[in-house]
């Protein structure tokens, strides 16, 4: 390899910076002030760090120009004051020192695609001091990640040798994020286990043939092992391990080095330079740096007073954690063989994995033991994380036994605990899914009346607190306007007097409706005599509604789970952010007059809807609200968890030959312009060929519909028939959402019918027609969820049907299909009773079963039935 100094000019020489260049970072980041300019060519002048020597007795973290300009090498911000935003570096994808030293830097989009703005951080940087990221979405942003692997994730069991499945994924997804462009460092443990593998064959081979032949495991024995020593093993075993990384690396284009390190590489201010400046020069080069202790030597054991103040290296999470704050980067990754840190050892009762975790809250853990084959620990772990924390490096412990950890952690998913210093005061949603179990088994065990009551009281809330509720969603709506949330959004987003008066209304349906819902009798049975058998509705248990952008649907759903006993867990857009918490506190405001407050809540930290997709167990249903691609995206995701919803609401109006013009024009207006965004809206409208060619129907739909400001498009059959009309439909299956809508023309009713088998989605299909006969065909033909006969497509809604509200409209077969209110949040169970019931006098002949339906009301003795008793056979 050519020595960099070769290439740069020898130790001392200077990169100058041309203008061009300066001006280009001034734009790049975004500098605004003239203040902020001038600022930052003062920190860009020949005395700044970006025009120090590339490899300077100072110990420059920048090893080259792509380093230390870049910011590889991070002076991550340029140390801007006052009210200017903040400008932060990030490293080219990759880019050679010859091409970027011969390049011209007048190509901002080709040369500095990747400066960008981190403004999660950059006011803590520029105040002079690292800022870890906050929350785990952040963590996509992570440029230079060291990966810590413990013993326990890459040994076997027994401690000898190596697991090389796991080593193999784990390599994989690091190749995988350093071909990224990002910066990946290794701090691995494995040399001592490699190296007792390598000793137990050689004591093998020096054994006797007596010893050879016994039955017993001679080279496992204890006598065996105390042969081992630790640090032979480290010797023998680490240049194994390194050739056994490069050849994996090798596989996906990675080149690796290797470091050994002691601990007074880090208490002498020259060593502690060169191995930064080591570091970076690899990073430069895109090498990835593997790094391990040199457990083949024994470090002294004295230390200064000024080092002691910093974390003592002991084992290689706390390497890791030094090595990371060392070389300012942005996550580590300690990977152990326990999914993270719980509130007490994982094999107690009780233990729960934190998902969060904050270090003033150490004090209240529980640390097991250690692993048998690793030198550190939890506690360990724990010491190391918040050290590394408290100076700006994020860190998350995960199970490196899991597959796919390491991406799904730099992707922001919900994978080990990550460590925060976030205020954020939320309670963790598996709490939250714990609560609103419990408080669904409150619910059911109150009167139906007081159930009732907590809903007419969120009803006089809504109306009472209106005030509230519409300056917190007129901020939604203006924060959403600067943000560009397109028309169909806002309109959902948008809440009204009349809005809020007919939720109020509704309400008051389901609480008069829920009286007599839950725990109802759906049939009852005589088993045999004194044996009787009813069938009652229950909850379905704990309820995720996902929804984005309608704060109406919240009261609305929270209404129907009060009602039926369920629990339920709300996760609502962001755009909708205030409005949503303005609802949820008249919801708890409620629910405290039964004591039930944790039986509703609103999901407000950030866990990804993937992340709460996977809660098997806690929830028990999941209902999507929202565009069809929410739907489908959740349908997608949720392998376990039923999901109750439908993915596109292609609605139809089919104006049969038989029709009333005059009513036909009114439910098409009424169908596409009361509210196009919603899911019940029609999106084609097919005519009969008859009524198109010998009446003014056509041109009275048109008018009227372009009165409404809805853009037409035409199917091919009318389009055909017109000389100058509408232009041509892409294609029927589309959710327009919109004012917009296609038109076609068809042959018949038949024909109409498989159109809409074809292309709908089975959710409302209409006809509009005066032909009993051809009505009834329809309906009783389209297999859609609502069918409708001279009656607008608008009518498929919980509150208009008389359902009160509803949570949803399912297009599903099973359980629940259409608009889904109380029964459809139901399910049953069988209730037994008897006297001594006994299956084995039965099967012995001794009685016999009856098996009577009798009405579920009023009370039936089994004396009065008369039962012939036939002997067995």
């Amino acid at each position: 390899m050519v020595p960099l100094h070769t290439v740069l000019g020898p130790r001392g020489t200077s990169i100058p910076v041309k203008k061009t260049t300066l001006s280009f970072l001034l734009r790049g980041n975004r500098l605004q002030t003239h203040a902020d300019k001038k600022k930052a060519t003062a920190d860009l002048s020949p005395r700044s760090s970006f025009c120090e020597p590339w490899y300077s007795n100072k110990g420059s973290k920048g090893a080259s120009l792509r380093v230390s300009l870049l910011g590889a090498n991070r002076p991550r911000s340029l140390g801007l004051t006052g009210q200017s935003k903040f400008a932060v570096a990030k490293p080219l994808q990759s880019t050679t020192i010859r091409e970027i030293s011969t390049k011209s830097f007048q190509s901002p989009k080709s040369t500095y695609a990747s400066l960008h703005l981190d403004a999660s951080r950059s006011l803590s940087r520029a105040e002079g001091r690292r800022a870890a990221f906050l929350h785990r979405q952040q963590l996509q942003h992570a440029r230079r990640i060291v990966v810590k692997l413990g013993s326990a994730v890459i040994t076997r069991m027994d401690g000898y040798g190596l697991a090389l499945g796991r080593l193999a994924s784990i390599v994989e997804q690091v190749a995988e994020l350093q071909n990224e462009g990002r910066e990946l460092l290794m701090v691995t443990s494995g040399a001592v286990a490699f190296g007792k593998q390598k000793l137990a064959q050689e004591l093998l081979m020096s054994l006797s043939m007596r010893e050879t032949l016994s039955t017993k495991d001679s080279i496992r024995s204890e006598e065996a092992k105390s042969l081992i020593a630790p640090r032979a093993s480290a010797a023998v075993g680490q240049s194994g391990l390194m050739s056994l990384y490069e050849a994996m690396f090798a596989q996906y284009g990675v080149k690796v080095a290797q470091i050994l390190i002691t601990k007074p590489d880090f208490y002498n201010n020259e060593t502690r330079q060169n191995l930064n400046s080591t570091i970076n020069e690899l990073i430069a080069l895109n090498i990835l740096p593997i790094i391990n202790t040199n457990d083949a030597v024994t470090p002294p054991p004295q230390v200064d007073e000024e080092i002691s103040k910093k974390l003592d290296i002991r084992d290689n999470d706390s390497l890791a954690a030094r090595l990371a704050v060392e070389i300012e980067s942005d996550l580590i990754i300690l990977m152990t063989d326990v999914d993270g840190i719980f509130n007490k050892p994982p094999n107690e009762e009780g233990a729960r994995l934190i998902d969060n975790f904050c270090p003033e809250t150490s004090q209240k853990l529980m640390f097991g033991e250690k692993s048998s084959v690793g030198t550190g620990g939890m506690e360990s772990k724990v010491k190391a994380a918040s050290w590394a924390l408290d100076r700006g490096t994020s860190v998350v412990i995960c199970n490196g036994l899991a597959q796919g950890a390491i991406k799904g952690i730099v992707q922001g998913r919900k994978i080990g605990t990550f460590f925060t210093n976030s205020s954020d005061g939320g309670l963790e949603v598996e709490v939250l899914t714990k609560n609103a179990r419990l408080g669904s088994r409150l619910l059911q065990s109150l009167d139906p009346s007081q159930r009732a009551g907590a809903i007419k009281t969120l009803a006089e809330l809504l109306e009472t607190r209106q005030p509230d509720i519409l300056v917190a969603n007129q901020r939604d709506m203006e924060e959403a306007e600067k943000s560009g949330l397109s028309s169909t959004l806002m309109a959902r987003l948008r809440l009204t007097p009349a809005k809020l008066n007919n939720l109020a209304e509704g309400l008051r349906q389901i609480a008069s409706s829920s009286l007599d819902t839950l725990g109802r009798t759906l049939s009852k049975t005589i088993i045999a005599e004194n044996i009787v058998l009813r069938q009652v509705t229950v909850p379905i248990g704990v309820l995720l509604v996902i929804f984005e952008s309608r704060p109406d649907c919240l009261p609305q759903v929270a209404a129907l789970a009060m009602a039926t006993g369920n629990g339920l867990l709300l996760k609502g857009g962001k755009e909708a952010f205030h409005s949503n918490q303005v609802l949820i506190d008249l919801v708890k405001e409620s629910l405290s007059t039964v004591g039930a407050t944790g039986a509703i809540s609103l999901v407000t930290k950030r866990d990804e809807i993937s992340d709460l997709l996977q809660l098997e167990g806690d929830i028990d249903l999941v209902i999507p609200r929202g565009s069809s691609e929410l739907v489908r995206t959740i349908q997608e995701q949720s392998q376990t968890i039923p999901v109750l919803g439908h993915a596109e609401g292609i609605c139809h109006v089919y104006i049969d030959k038989d029709a009333n013009v005059e009513k036909a024009v009114k439910i098409v207006r009424d169908a596409k312009c009361d509210y196009p965004s919603a899911c019940n809206a029609m999106e084609t409208l097919l005519i009969h060929e008859e009524i198109f060619h010998n009446s003014p129907l056509f041109n009275k739909v048109c008018q009227t519909l372009i009165k409404e400001n809805v853009k037409i498009q035409a199917g091919s059959r009318l389009a055909k028939m017109l000389t100058f009309g509408p232009p041509l439909a892409d294609t029927f299956k589309v959710e327009f959402s919109d004012l917009e809508c296609i038109i076609e023309l068809v042959s018949n009713m038949e024909e109409a019918i498989d159109h809409i088998h074809r292309y709908g989605s089975s959710h409302t299909d209409v006809i509009v027609t005066e032909n009993e006969e051809t009505a009834n065909s329809f309906l009783s033909s389209v297999d859609s969820a609502c069918v409708f006969h001279n009656v607008s497509s608008r009518f498929a809604d919980g509150f208009r049907l008389g359902l009160g509200a509803e949570v949803g409209i399912s297009t599903a077969r099973i359980h629940a299909r259409g608009p889904v209110g109380m029964e459809g949040l139901l399910t049953t169970k069988w209730v037994l009773k008897g006297d001594c019931g006994i299956a084995s006098e039965f099967t012995e002949g001794k009685r016999n079963f009856i098996h009577k339906k009798v009405p579920v009301d009023g009370e039936y003795v089994c004396d009065d039935i008369y039962v012939e008793h036939q002997s067995s056979s």
